[in-house]
């Protein structure tokens, strides 16, 4: 029985270690170049930066245990200085209360790190890069998927291990319910709408400030600002999350002149010159974002699997990924704990 997993993302990644571990048949597409889904490490220097997701907690086991088994290292996120604050007028103001992120972890060579060593241990022949699908057909027997490039496969039942709304706009024939299709284009996809910049330095002055490298700002465009350097050595790197809309934040060089402002009004003329200045902006990422994930989110979604989405196409097709994480949806925990929720509703 053959299983088709879309989206090599941490949850499809995870589950098609899984099955590759137990000798089942699968094939893993990404739509992308690149394995990793919303997490992207940008490199320079024998630094790390994660352009997505940063960070993973205690209390977390799934990925807790995954770093133990592909022999990885977590260290602590640094959290030592005063926190800095902007307000809405751009003055400054330090010592206003502590690391926001302290207690968290994160990965030695990023969470690219992670992901790399998944897909590094599936065969070359079962996993496949620039593989968009765009359609699937349900047939007596199974599933027809076509990708983008006109090519076909046949499946015995498929994952979608995605966002669901990115997931609905795959042409699905005949037609899912209703129902089904608006629950899917009802959740929201975590920090699809988000966009995020990592300025590196050479060094890490703000630290010798007596500055923990968090900054929060209510003038902007960075909104929370935190330390983003690898566990020793250089290079060093702040890095933000930018809470100007999506629609405010097109032209990207005027943004970056903003953001380099920012800096040095919170870190001081020693912010003026990062050696790289890395944004990324997910709600212009296709395979992530979709125009409703442009609306800002003001809270923790409710997320876990809809009833109306189970047993679809005689329980040929299933989902996965975090957003239908009933426990630790949104999190990098959430793609393993769908991953593993979606393995034990496979039958061989």
């Amino acid at each position: 029985m053959t299983t088709l997993i879309i989206g090599g993302g941490l949850s499809g990644l995870a589950l098609a270690h899984a099955l590759e571990e137990i000798g089942q048949d699968y094939l893993l597409a990404e739509a992308r170049a690149r394995f990793g889904g919303r997490i992207k490490t940008e490199h320079h220097n024998g630094g790390y930066f994660d352009m997505g997701p940063a960070w993973f907690w205690p209390a977390q086991p799934r990925i807790a245990a995954l770093i133990d088994e592909l022999g990885l290292n977590k260290f602590d996120q640094y959290a030592s200085g005063d926190l800095a604050y902007e307000n809405e007028r751009g003055q400054v103001q330090r010592g206003r209360g502590f690391s926001s992120m302290e207690g968290s972890w994160r990965l030695e060579g990023g969470l690219g790190a992670l992901t790399q060593a998944l897909a590094d241990r599936l065969p070359e022949d079962r996993k496949r890069l620039n593989a968009a699908v765009t359609n699937l057909t349900q047939t007596q027997n199974g599933v027809i998927a076509t990708f983008s490039n006109g090519g076909t496969i046949h499946a015995d039942r498929i994952i979608l291990s995605l966002p669901p709304r990115v997931a609905a706009n795959i042409t699905f024939v005949p037609p899912l319910p209703h129902e089904a299709m608006m629950s899917m284009q009802n959740v929201s996809t975590w920090m699809a709408g988000q966009a995020k910049a990592v300025a590196v330095y050479d060094t890490p002055f703000w630290r010798k400030d007596g500055l923990s490298g968090d900054a929060q700002s209510r003038l902007g465009p960075m909104v929370e600002i935190h330390d983003a350097s690898p566990a020793l050595g250089g290079p060093y790197a702040l890095f933000g999350f930018i809470g100007v809309p999506p629609q405010g934040r097109a032209d990207e060089q005027t943004l970056r002149q903003h953001l380099t402002a920012q800096l040095i009004r919170l870190f001081g003329p020693n912010a003026a010159s990062p050696v790289q200045l890395y944004v990324k902006d997910w709600a212009f990422d296709p395979y992530t974002s979709t125009e409703a994930d442009k609306a800002p989110l003001y809270a923790h979604p409710t997320y876990g699997l809809p009833k109306s989405l189970i047993g679809l196409w005689d329980n040929r097709l299933h989902f996965s990924g975090t957003e239908v994480a009933p426990e630790f949806g949104g999190y990098l925990e959430g793609a393993l704990e769908a991953a593993e929720n979606v393995l034990k509703t496979l039958k061989p």
